[in-house]
């Protein structure tokens, strides 16, 4: 949708492209991103879209301090970009963050797991500011 291949018309056409295109959006970089950010909305905290932290953009924050990173093969399948990926996580880290990352085969196929994390850690209360680790 961001790069205009398909319209959200389009999509309303089936009930199941249709709950998929209520979660995209004009800042959702991939079909694996909507997929997660349509599974994930019911959480009930504030969840984000790439929102830029330390001149970069992460692909979800979720409250405050909590990123989120999909990622697919294609899009990583090197090492520069994998390297630029630790390299940013670990920024983030150091800026006071928790970065989860998720990927193609978890979110598809393992959603209870990525899930399980996700809610872990909100129970935690580690997407809040302030929030002090033992």
């Amino acid at each position: 949708m961001r790069c205009g291949l398909v319209q959200t018309e389009v999509l309303t056409r089936s009930s199941r492209a249709s709950e998929v295109a209520d979660a995209c959006s004009a800042l959702i970089d991939s079909g694996l991103e909507s997929n997660f950010l349509a599974r994930i909305s019911d959480l009930g905290v504030g969840i984000r879209q790439q929102v830029w932290i330390d001149g970069h953009p992460v692909d979800f924050l979720i409250g405050d301090r909590l990123v989120v990173q999909i990622y697919g093969f294609e899009y990583h399948s090197s090492f520069s970009a994998r390297r630029r990926d630790l390299d940013a996580d670990a920024r983030l880290v150091l800026l006071g963050y928790t970065v989860l990352r998720f990927g193609y085969r978890q979110v598809m196929f393992e959603w209870e797991r990525v899930e399980a994390v996700i809610v872990t850690a909100v129970a935690q209360r580690i997407h809040l500011a302030g929030h002090e680790r033992a």
